[in-house]
């Protein structure tokens, strides 16, 4: 994991993307955010890219691919698989078996975008500093 990559973002709403940007902005990490609009364009990313992301926050309901494909394509593919990159569903709403698909692709977290300005920079306050306490075996190599 590394702590000072990009922090990537896969949000196909415009008005949460926007909502989001600010939100980073205010909060002032030092990490890079780069947002995606559907789940193909940040897996090309991924796939392209030397940079080790710090993590992934990816919506659920997506054009194209949606956050499930995307997480089994990336959980499979072994070169991302053991950059140990945390991705974390970040969606609008949720039920048992999405939580249950979600969990048994191995993701790290499931959240509920919050509907306030200030509960939603609160539950990425704890996404970001939870992770960035975190330690990954990527770390030892």
């Amino acid at each position: 994991m590394n702590k000072t990559g990009p922090i990537i973002v896969i949000e196909d709403d415009a008005d949460d993307q926007a909502v989001l940007i600010e939100l980073f902005q205010k909060l002032g990490y030092a990490n890079k955010i780069v947002y995606f609009n559907d789940g193909n364009m940040a897996l090309e990313f991924l796939n392209k890219t030397d940079v080790q992301p710090f993590l992934i926050l990816s919506d659920i309901n997506m054009p194209k691919i949606n956050g499930f494909e995307l997480r089994n394509k990336v959980f499979t593919n072994e070169q991302l698989h053991i950059k140990c990159i945390p991705y974390l569903f970040f969606t609008t709403g949720a039920d048992k078996k999405a939580v249950l698909d979600a969990y048994s692709l191995s993701v790290q977290g499931f959240f509920i975008k919050p509907s306030s300005m200030l509960g939603l920079e609160n539950t990425i306050k704890k996404i970001v500093e939870y992770w960035q306490e975190c330690i990954a075996p990527s770390q030892y190599e």
